[in-house]
């Protein structure tokens, strides 16, 4: 359970460091240090980060960091790709889901070890950047993508807000927040019916736990923001994210390929 805890850190200093990355951390932890069984696991992260994501997405918002009609444009539909996303996780066979997490945990590590030209841009917003309509867009397919495999999608936002909304990095970092968060809130919510219609439950007490301990993370992570070099951090983890995905896909694919042979061994 100690390394489950220090998982948890990690995904809230993600979270509070970039805006990103925790979900991506919380299925893997869930599933290969603390034991959950996949569907419980995702439907546990997006409550974990959820709640992690609130409180952070609180405090950028009292310091005035949060851009209010960029979040609506893209939380809105963010949330309804999201219970779609849901939907149809429920009914698709776990592996189908675990190999579709490593493929986006795979495509965010080489995103990220590109050069970004998030970080290229001016600090100052300029309203002719906007465009509304893509970012709904992008909004509901992040939005399909957390409901599905348990991510929230800060890789994919922090850039999109940037780019199409033409934000400063520090606005869309704390925009992101509030974004994953009511993104998360309504997966966690339609996967209640799923976990029902599975006779699957989820352990109240280690998701307290996590997102207690993730919270502490993430205001750290938001105080040693300004004070560490974001691009190294960047590179770290998106290699933390190439390793696992690779180590988390071979570890799916052996299982998918054994579970037949002990099948029939039990017949």
């Amino acid at each position: 359970m100690l390394l489950a805890l220090l998982g948890a850190l990690v995904i809230g200093l993600s979270l509070g460091l970039m805006g990103s990355g925790g979900s991506i951390l919380t299925v893997p932890v869930l599933i290969y240090l603390v034991g959950q069984q996949e569907k419980v696991a995702i439907a546990g992260s997006l409550l974990v980060v959820g709640a992690i994501c609130a409180v952070s997405g609180a405090r950028a918002a009292y310091h005035r960091r949060v851009d209010w009609p960029t979040v609506l444009w893209f939380g809105i539909p963010g949330m309804a790709g999201t219970f779609l996303g849901a939907m149809l996780g429920g009914v698709v066979a776990s592996d189908v889901q675990l190999l579709t997490f490593v493929g986006v945990m795979a495509l965010a590590g080489v995103w990220m070890l590109r050069p970004s030209r998030a970080t290229a841009l001016p600090v100052a917003e300029g309203p002719h950047r906007r465009a509304p309509l893509r970012i709904v867009l992008d909004g509901l397919v992040v939005g399909c993508l957390t409901g599905f495999v348990g991510v929230g999608g800060g890789f994919l936002i922090v850039p999109a807000l940037v780019l199409l909304g033409g934000l400063s990095m520090q606005r869309a970092v704390a925009s992101s927040l509030v974004i994953i968060a009511m993104k998360s809130f309504t997966g966690f919510f339609k996967y209640q019916h799923v976990l029902v219609e599975l006779d699957l439950e989820l352990d109240w007490a280690v998701l307290g736990l996590f997102a207690g301990v993730g919270t502490l993370g993430s205001v750290a992570g938001g105080w040693f923001g300004n004070r560490l070099d974001q691009q190294l951090l960047r590179r770290i983890f998106a290699w933390l994210l190439v390793v696992m995905a690779i180590g988390m896909g071979i570890a799916t694919v052996h299982g998918m390929l054994n579970r037949p042979a002990v099948e029939a061994g039990h017949g």
